[in-house]
This record gives structure tokens, sequence and C-alpha cells, in this order.
């Protein structure tokens, strides 16, 4: 069995005394574990570094086995991205989203949206905004999609402004007035597929959103709590909002 793909490195573990076990999110081939041979030499180390784009061959006697990696260097990002508190807790966030998902299975959207929150990481705004895109699409991938088009109540499609935390439906703000209260805001950006800069405010309220319905399908069922780096994350790019850690932790 062999296949060649590109893939990001979400993180590398070792093994025996020279060889490391890598695991990437690949474009084709969804999130994919292989072993690099001599993967803990001075030479490969730095060409392993989480958030590395790079090209992969990976070879196995049957499919279902663990196989071997080949890895040659794309793109050399990992060092940027760790240079600020926005890049780790992002790519570290990123990583855990996409460790949701089940091994092999094909996400080439997400991987796009990994690609591009990479190179965006400078940008606190817009990787925000980038983020919490990510975040509904691994509820659509996983099938628990929101449902934004029209309000759940009226079949209208104007003036949407609010999302039902059971169904994950859109409500009209003249149908959901008296349950306001009840209701989680919809920020108008996530019912369009273009970057448009997010203000903060937007981003902490569509991160409430998205870490509601991820808690109830995802997070919850498994047993699993929000991880920390979502808080820190939703915390830096809210925080000229006056959003900070208190916002931050209602988020997730």
């Amino acid at each position: 069995m062999e296949w060649q793909d590109e893939g990001i490195i979400l993180g590398t573990r070792r093994h025996g005394e020279t060889s490391a076990i890598v695991e990437a999110m690949t474009k084709a081939h969804g999130r994919h574990l292989g072993l690099v041979k001599g993967g803990r030499s001075h030479r490969m180390q730095p060409l392993l570094q989480a958030g590395n784009r790079v090209e992969l061959v990976w070879r196995a006697r049957l499919d279902e086995h663990l196989g071997n990696f080949q890895v040659e260097p794309l793109e050399f990002s990992a060092a940027r991205l760790m240079e600020t508190p926005l890049g780790l807790t992002g790519l570290q966030l990123a990583a855990s989203h996409i460790r949701l998902l089940p091994e092999r299975d094909p996400h080439p959207g997400l991987y796009e949206m990994l690609a591009l929150i990479l190179v965006h990481m400078d940008e606190s705004l817009t990787a925000g905004e980038l983020l919490v895109r990510l975040e509904a699409m691994m509820l659509e991938e996983l099938g628990f999609g929101l449902d934004l088009g029209s309000c759940a109540v009226t079949g209208g499609r104007e003036d949407l402004g609010f999302v039902s935390p059971k169904s994950g439906r859109a409500v009209c703000r003249a149908a959901a007035a008296p349950w306001a209260e009840r209701l989680l805001p919809l920020p108008a950006f996530l019912m369009g597929s273009d970057l448009r800069a997010a203000s903060p405010s937007e981003l902490a309220a569509a991160f409430r959103l998205t870490g509601h319905f991820i808690a109830r399908h995802v997070w919850e069922p498994r047993g699993l709590t929000p991880p920390e780096t979502r808080a820190a994350f939703v915390g830096i790019v809210t925080r000229d909002a006056g959003a900070g850690p208190r916002s931050a932790e209602a988020a997730g």
C-alpha cells in the first residue's frame, strides 16, 4: 500500500531510541499517523514540528497497519507560529479540533481551512474568524451542522439574529423577541462565506455559539472537557472588546 499527499503536522511522539510517530492532517487522506525512522535526529526534528506543511509518502504492507512516512518540507511555519501566544494557542486549538475527527476520514475542506488559519495566525481578528468557522465546519462534518439558512419559526430568511440552543436552527429577531434571553446570538458574519474582519464582540458571540454545540454533541458525549487553549485563544482575539478571561471561559 502506498500513497502521496500533502499534510500539516499536528504533533509527534517518540518511538524507540531514534524514531518518531508523526500525526498529520492530510489533504486527501484525513488525519493520519505514520512512523518516521530517524525522526528524532537533529536533521529531522525541525521538519517534524507541529504547524509545518510537508509532502508525505505513506507505505505499509496492509492498509490497517501504522505504516511509514517519508517526509519532505513544503513550508516551515512552526517557528513563526510558536513566537506568539496567538500562534501557539491557535495551532494547539486547531489541532485539538482536528483530533476529534475519525482517523483516516478524508476532510479536504477542513484541511484547506486549517492551512488558511496557519497563514493568518499573525492577524488576531482574521485568525479568530477562521478558527470559529473551522469549529462550525467541524460540526457540519461530524453531522451536527447548524441550520442558519432560514427562521425556524417563520421560515423567512431576513433579519436572522439568534440560534435555538436545542435545535441549532436560526430564529429571526421578531420571532425571537419573547425568548431572546434563552437563545444564542447569531453574529451576521457566520451567515456568509466571505471574510469581513469580524469585530471582537462578534467573535466572542460566535465562539459562545459554536462552543455550546461542540460541548453538547462532541465533548460531553465523549467525556471530554473543552481544551484550555480554547479559552486562552478566545481571550486573545476578543481582548480589545473587553471580553477577556471571563468571557473566554464562558465561550468554552
